[in-house]
């Protein structure tokens, strides 16, 4: 069975599909792109089938993108070429940060001191990435534990945190001699899990912060007429910016919905790469043949596999090899489960979409029992306000004491947060152990575990003190966050992570990168950023994209520079 590969998707960006086009005038018309993209002329590309081995002739993209949300967005925007400057009138409240800025004003942020300083080999590159980006990030402070994060924040939305809403003090070029060839897979159309959230909830960020460089969110949403009544907008608006943002900045040649990541394997190792694993002399490496006859230098390739789901239900697979991969995949794909015994009944679900399904059918319609929330995160919240909305009654169950200074409650602020504070009110005030009766409409449960759910919806809960109850319910929900999956790489990614051979996890164990350059310091070639590397909110994964584009930027000078002096390529952007 033939693999897609280049032949119908993925040349789809670039020209319109016509029943007689042949396949291979299709693949062609693919090719020529991307060989002059890449800066040279490719000689054969053949249709990738079951039986190639790695060593045929076969296009390698310089960078796969695995995410289409604002993670995947914006990298894709930064690798299209766009470059932000500081902008002529600007001033940045920061003194300090300004004056660095002031530097080399003529140059984007990406491009400075690297066009000054480049070295003569791969390894100085990275010292100019470490150099530059850690002296603008110097000293400042914000909400990511990512030094580069907090920078392009603060450029974006100086002062944000302490109440100002300054304009941002970058404007954007796009500079097509800078362009990166690249493709973003995705499950969905661009904006990734946005389109899924539950639609009658306020974002947790402003509408302002949820934006992407270029495209201002309010002035957008006045073009669209869209009535925005609050800083806090509903996730259906943000989706709708997310996919419009695509289109108008010209990048949906380079996206490709609909498809499903499957594997994501080295071909095999470079001579750098051995002190980090076993090289595996069995598999073959990677060439682009040209039309001189030779063949490109020897590089780190990856072979990413999958499938794209056509409009009628069918698998079409394919399987495209990259010299650098980017994960962008969030962390919606897996919801956090309790591992309890009955965890798997159908009345016992794990998101928000199915909840607000079960009631849009009415299933809760009449329904005498609560609904059961396991949870005390703000998920779980929207679903006690769900609920409490639609007279549903609730019995809420956490772990946590009511006073736990953890709690997310804590930490927004009650004038901007209204609704949270009113469900942390009621898990306070309403709680089974102030008069040890269920009240009619919302009763927690806190310091509480789930021991089991039973067949005839019970469920079995047992207290700090031992003391076990069963409740019974109509329906239950488990929020108890949500996990990456990452099931398409080795072992699941836990090799990549801060804690070897444990799950990945936003907080606890993200993916362990170069904190300048995003690249996994386990893995060469292999990038993450977004909630991947512990950045959930929409203002900080910005700050990955930068790193990233720079990082790349730099590697294809210096290879260029290397070439056109005949020492050679080397690993990372031809």
């Amino acid at each position: 069975m033939p693999v897609w590969c280049c032949r119908c998707s993925l040349a789809g960006h670039f020209r319109t599909y016509s029943s007689t086009e042949t396949e291979g005038q299709l693949l062609n018309s693919f090719v020529q792109y991307f060989g002059d993209s890449l800066g040279r002329k490719i000689k054969r590309m053949p249709l990738i089938e079951e039986t190639v081995l790695p060593g045929d002739s076969l296009l390698t993209l310089p960078v796969v993108i695995i995410g289409n949300g604002p993670s995947g967005i914006c990298l894709s925007y930064l690798l299209s070429g766009y470059r932000p400057y500081l902008s002529p009138e600007a001033i940045h409240p920061n003194p300090i940060l300004h004056t660095k800025l002031e530097e080399a004003r003529h140059l984007s942020i990406v491009d400075q001191n690297s066009m000054m300083k480049s070295k003569s080999c791969m390894n100085m590159s990275h010292f100019s990435i470490l150099q530059d980006l850690e002296y603008l990030s110097e000293g400042l402070e914000g909400r990511s534990s990512n030094p580069v994060a907090v920078l392009f924040d603060t450029l974006l939305h100086p002062d944000a945190d302490f109440g100002y809403d300054y304009p941002p003090v970058l404007h954007w070029k796009l500079e097509q001699h800078n362009y990166i060839p690249h493709i973003v897979l995705g499950k969905g159309p661009p904006g990734g899990a946005w389109h899924s959230m539950e639609g009658s909830m306020l974002t947790i960020s402003f509408g302002d912060w949820m934006e992407l460089p270029g495209l201002s969110f309010k002035e957008w949403a006045a073009s669209k007429r869209r009535n925005i009544k609050s800083d806090r907008v509903m996730p259906e608006e943000i989706a709708c910016y997310y996919k419009h943002y695509v289109k108008v900045m010209g990048l949906q040649k380079n996206f490709r919905d609909n498809v499903y990541i499957t594997s994501v394997s080295r071909l095999y190792r470079g001579k750098d790469d051995e002190d980090r694993s076993q090289r595996n002399e069995d598999i073959s490496t990677q060439h682009l043949e040209m039309d001189d006859g030779q063949k490109s230098l020897i590089k780190r390739n990856w072979e990413v596999r999958g499938y794209q789901r056509a409009t009628d239900g069918s698998h079409v697979p394919f399987c495209l090899f990259a010299e650098n991969v980017a994960l962008a995949t969030g962390t919606f794909d897996s919801p956090g489960r309790l591992q309890v015994e009955g965890e798997d009944f159908p009345f016992v679900l794990h998101s928000m979409s199915d909840f607000g399904a079960a009631i849009s059918k009415g299933k809760l319609r009449g329904k005498a029992d609560p609904v059961l929330i396991v949870g005390a995160g703000l998920t779980a919240a929207d679903a006690v306000l769900c609920a409490y909305n639609n007279n549903i009654p609730v019995i809420h169950v956490f772990r946590r004491r009511v006073t736990d200074t953890s709690l997310i409650f804590k930490q927004l602020p009650k004038k901007l947060y209204p609704e949270y504070h009113k469900v942390y009110h009621m898990m306070c005030t309403q709680s089974h152990t102030v008069d040890s009766n269920q009240h009619s409409a919302y009763t927690s449960f806190p310091e509480h575990n789930v021991l089991s759910f039973k067949p005839e919806m019970k469920c079995v809960l047992q207290s700090a003190s031992g003391l076990k109850k069963i409740l019974k319910f109509s329906i239950a929900l488990v929020l108890i966050g949500s996990h990456p999956n990452l099931f398409f790489l080795k072992d699941q990614g836990r090799s990549i992570g801060h804690h070897s051979n444990q799950p990945i996890t936003c907080k606890g164990n993200p993916i362990e990168i170069d904190p300048y350059t995003y690249e996994c310091t386990k893995e060469a070639n292999l990038f993450a950023l977004g909630p991947l590397v512990g950045d959930n909110f929409v203002r900080f994964l910005k700050g990955g994209a930068l790193g990233i584009a720079r990082c790349l930027a730099i590697r294809q000078k210096k290879k260029h520079e290397l070439i056109e002096s005949g020492d050679g390529g080397g690993d990372g952007v031809p």
